[in-house]
């Protein structure tokens, strides 16, 4: 048996079983196509709700046993080819001294929003990222442990404009157009936080890999509201920067290089410009042709996505169809399976099982046929 110290440090982890998902981001051989949901880890899942019922969430956020569980949990139901920590991209606003609270039905809420530039002396001007965001390097070196080599975990952040929006909009908008008022009302107030934002993910990130992440997602959710010249001020710099400075820090710190990847939902006008940011793999959403996504991407980066979520109300035959049409779009090299975006709460798990194993089947038949 372990002693309870072992499992808090970042050191003798078990070996990895299956590294499928890090060697298809990496564009190398496989012998099954990797596939993994975003939000794997959610309302879907009976056990999830029962695990989460009459906690805060932020609360459970904070409790590294709670986010290893439900870490954990959608790993016992199905054969994911990766784990993805369980948090949340607010944890980051927090750190920098914003209150968030997250209301029943209604998701994130921030009491007092940033409203006019003046407001950033509010955020802190420096974040101990390692005392403040703690909580999430323990959950993620426990479950390093106790995931015991099955597959990788990949750890993840919020990027710097889809930050913004949320601290502006106070939670989520439609139109984001209290954000965007300050992109086009208050640019430099804008890179100042965006710039703020930028530094403390570097060190967030950085804290990750050292606690035991095998790979990294930024989430740049909020793309579909800016327009390619926004995208190129506001968004794009600042994603390039992170994955250039993580992968410098990662090297200077001695550590192995980790894959990255850049998820800029709706930024589909922004493609080519995200296969030459730096990161290995270009996550993409259901609005992307995955044929087309390829040619657009010179096979620069290795992709993931893209199947509509929605496409799991389905029926299991149906699903199976899409798969098999998705996989063959995508080919088999430099390929990992996902949704376009996250698992919705009423989602039924049998039909993640039938993705999952449409993935599986349909890739075997693909790779067998070369």
């Amino acid at each position: 048996a372990m002693d309870k110290d072992s499992l808090i440090l970042p050191k003798d982890f078990p070996e990895l079983k299956n590294d499928t998902f890090l060697r298809a981001a990496r564009g190398e051989e496989i012998e099954h196509i990797p596939v993994w949901c975003m939000r794997q880890a959610g309302r879907y899942l009976p056990e999830f709700r029962e695990s989460r019922a009459g906690k805060d969430f932020f609360e459970t956020c904070r409790s590294p046993e709670a986010c290893c569980e439900l870490t954990l949990q959608p790993l016992r139901r199905f054969p994911f080819d990766a784990a993805i920590i369980f948090s949340d991209i607010l944890v980051v606003p927090q750190a920098m001294g914003m209150e968030v609270q997250m209301c029943p039905g209604k998701g994130p809420t921030f009491p007092e929003p940033l409203k006019e530039p003046e407001d950033l002396q509010r955020l802190k001007t420096k974040v101990d990222v390692s005392s403040e965001l703690d909580y999430v390097f323990k959950a993620i070196t426990l479950t390093r442990h106790r995931i015991e080599g099955k597959v990788p975990l990949i750890g993840f952040t919020g990027a710097p404009w889809t930050l913004m929006s949320y601290m502006i909009e106070g939670g989520g908008s439609a139109t984001h157009s209290k954000a965007k008022r300050w992109l086009y009302r208050y640019p430099e107030a804008s890179h100042k936080l965006l710039s703020q934002l930028r530094d403390v993910i570097v060190e967030y990130l950085l804290g990750q890999v050292k606690a035991g992440a095998q790979a990294l997602q930024v989430f740049e959710s909020h793309t579909g509201c800016l327009g390619p010249v926004e995208f190129k001020e506001f968004s794009l710099p600042y994603l390039r920067d992170i994955g250039r400075r993580v992968k410098d820090k990662i090297k200077e710190s001695g550590l192995d290089n980790v894959p990255m990847i850049v998820f800029a939902k709706d930024g589909h006008y922004g493609l080519e410009d995200l296969s030459e940011s730096g990161y290995e793999v270009v996550g993409l959403d259901w609005t992307i042709d995955p044929r087309s996504a390829r040619i657009r991407t010179g096979g620069k980066v290795s992709l993931q996505g893209n199947m509509d979520p929605c496409a799991l109300y389905a029926t299991k035959e149906r699903i199976s169809e899409i798969v098999k049409r998705m996989l063959e779009g995508f080919g088999t090299k430099g390929y990992i399976a996902n949704l376009g975006h996250g698992l919705y709460p009423d989602m039924d798990p049998d039909n993640v099982g039938a993705f999952v194993e449409a993935v599986h089947t349909h890739s075997h038949q693909l790779l067998n046929r070369k």
